[in-house]
């Protein structure tokens, strides 16, 4: 298997030609804001494992959803009108990431959000390219869900809620802002039964990654993002 060891610049090897299991591409490295970026260029995400060198993915298939494709439940739509309901962008971000970190993952000991991940993905929201959707009722953060943007695609890392549904609304509600904004799709990264009932679907990596390649040739919004879109579905 072919497994590259990351030396001091942000370059990766072409993720088509990764033939790990669970799409393994690279190891070592830093999570500078110049490296992260370079790597979601490239359809690579950082994914750190305890006790082993900062590990790099791109897993194959790839999780995608595309705006044709999303999926609004009745239930869901009722939720989004309750009157104590205020959706937001890029107002708690980091709080939006702490959530995410305390969410217990099936299968998994701990997190892999990390105090390296939390401050790397700090930066980069402070740079104007990772952003947050918040969810709140009467006040307190009830959902939310944060990932990184460049060019046309949205790549979502973690969501969590402390409400039934919260989690699925911020979801919905950012691929409709986005949709309204001309981007491309957004990036699930991995399958999951939750992403799944929202519509979103798994796709080859070699067919991702010639979306991205396209996706990326647009100009970034970068900056702080506000949301345009009205959250009642």
């Amino acid at each position: 298997m072919r497994i590259h060891l990351l030396g001091s610049e942000p370059d990766f090897p072409d993720p088509a030609l990764a033939d790990h299991p669970d799409g393994l591409v690279a190891v070592g490295g830093d999570l500078s804001p110049r490296r992260v970026v370079a790597a979601y260029a490239r359809g690579i995400f950082p994914w750190p494992i305890k006790g082993a060198p900062l590990a790099w993915f791109s897993p194959d298939p790839r999780m995608v959803l595309d705006w044709t494709d999303l999926r609004v439940s009745r239930s869901m739509r009722k939720e989004s009108r309750a009157p104590d309901l205020r959706v937001s962008m890029d107002e708690a971000f980091e709080r939006v990431v702490a959530e995410c970190a305390r969410v217990p993952r099936p299968g998994q000991p701990g997190t892999w959000i990390t105090h390296g991940i939390r401050d790397a993905y700090t930066e980069l929201h402070e740079v104007g390219v990772a952003h947050s959707v918040e969810v709140w009722s009467a006040g307190e953060l009830i959902g939310g869900l944060y990932g990184v943007s460049l060019g046309a695609m949205f790549c979502g890392e973690s969501m969590f809620h402390r409400r039934t549904g919260a989690s699925k609304l911020a979801f919905v509600t950012l691929a409709r802002q986005l949709e309204a904004w001309g981007f491309d799709f957004l990036d699930c990264q991995l399958h999951t039964s939750h992403l799944e009932s929202l519509g979103a679907h798994t796709e080859p990596r070699a067919q991702y990654l010639e979306r991205l390649a396209r996706a990326v040739q647009q100009p970034t919004r970068q900056g702080r993002w506000a949301l345009e879109v009205d959250h009642r579905l």
